[in-house]
């Protein structure tokens, strides 16, 4: 059990520093996702699955995909067709 807890909390340190590393927004935004599912298995293993499961759908689900759609709406140029 502490290997697994050991083996999960080296691959959230090395999530997180993909986070903080990676230049591209969106692949930001995807390594986002993927450190919140390390930290989700994480959460599981030390015997957590309420805070699991909230991260699972937050951290792993709603964030990203609001992060998403604020880019796709920055690229875009976030202009609507208003009528003048």
């Amino acid at each position: 059990m502490k290997l697994a807890v050991a083996g999960c909390l080296i691959l959230v340190m090395i999530s997180g520093a993909l986070v903080a590393l990676t230049r591209r927004p969106v692949r930001q935004v995807l390594m986002i996702s993927v450190h919140g599912l390390f930290l989700s298995m994480l959460f599981l293993l030390l015997q957590a699955p309420d805070v699991a499961y909230s991260e699972i759908a937050v951290g792993t689900a709603l964030v990203p995909v609001m992060f998403l759609t604020v880019l796709a709406s920055i690229r875009g140029g976030g202009r609507r067709n208003v009528p003048r």
